[in-house]
């Protein structure tokens, strides 16, 4: 944006699909930086986080999403309730649609979208030939009165990104700049490190561990040009604390490498991490422990 532009409109705009549909990626390419966690595991993202564009005229707050599900475990139960809190809550949904996936995920999504006004993004089509894009495409058509418009993305080869902002730009209601209009995300460091770090354990973990797990920042200093961090991952047993720390202690080195490399590259700066971890019994089906994480829960 221009220094001659100046913001008359802004708004929220909640990323939704189903787990591993891409949200997070999609979202670090448009605005340029990597700031969402991205793992190639479905139900990574647990939390609502926002992320800021101004293109044209428009303040856009993007919010990354939980994918959308059901399942009984409470931590699930959370992850469901801010998706759909952000629903409730935004002025557009961009609902993201691999071009691969039944259209019942869009079927389901309407159900629980309530004639929200949304964007239909029909993604990775680098992955199929044009014949069989032109046949999806068709299979949304008796959808076309419930999406305002639906484009064709591809993060892989750069297609749509354009398209996508400025018809969000276009969607966004008259208002004054929402944030500062120099920052891309309302997280502090604490919460992207955190994050990092559990995409870390994601990519270098399996099973049950990523699910059952998660990161507590015990310290972060800022010391110039140099971050201090230490931080806890907890675990729901013995045997999962093992495997995190691996033999020799190779397996959380290899996390924690991992994860001071990404920390680096997206602040500008050294980062120092020491990591811990922890057995706390059950904490995913604790309220009060999932409160004392920061997940939230509605009443």
């Amino acid at each position: 944006m221009s220094a001659e532009t100046s913001i008359t409109k802004a708004g929220f705009v909640a990323v939704v699909g189903r787990p591993n549909a891409g949200k997070s990626t999609l979202l670090n390419w448009l605005v340029g930086e990597k700031l969402a966690m991205v793992s190639h595991k479905a139900n990574a993202t647990r939390k609502r986080m926002k992320f800021i564009i101004p293109h044209q005229e428009a303040q856009i707050i993007f919010v990354d999403t939980p994918g959308l599900h059901h399942q009984e475990k409470l931590l699930n139960q959370f992850m469901l309730q801010e998706a759909l809190k952000a629903i409730g809550d935004c002025d557009l949904i961009l609902f993201l649609a691999p071009v691969s996936d039944s259209i019942s995920h869009y079927e389901e999504f309407l159900r629980v979208s309530e004639g929200k006004k949304h964007l239909l993004l029909l993604s990775k089509i680098d992955t199929v030939d044009n014949g069989k894009l032109l046949q999806k495409i068709a299979q949304y058509a008796p959808y076309a009165e419930s999406y305002e418009a639906l484009i064709p993305v591809s993060v892989k080869k750069g297609v749509g990104k354009e398209a996508i902002l400025s018809e969000t730009a276009k969607q966004m209601p008259p208002s004054p700049p929402l944030f500062e209009e120099d920052i891309l995300t309302t997280e502090n460091f604490r919460q992207l490190y955190k994050e990092l770090i559990r995409e870390s354990i994601f990519e270098n973990v399996s099973d049950e561990i990523p699910y059952e797990s998660d990161v507590v920042i015990d310290k972060f200093e800022e010391e110039g040009g140099l971050d201090k961090v230490s931080a806890t991952i907890v675990v729901e047993k013995d045997s999962q604390k093992g495997v995190l720390i691996g033999k020799g202690g190779a397996t959380l080195q290899r996390i924690g490498k991992e994860a001071r490399l990404l920390m680096e590259e997206m602040s500008g700066k050294k980062v120092f991490l020491k990591l811990f971890v922890k057995v706390q019994k059950g904490w995913s089906k604790d309220k009060k422990r999932l409160m004392d994480f920061g997940y939230d829960f509605e009443d």
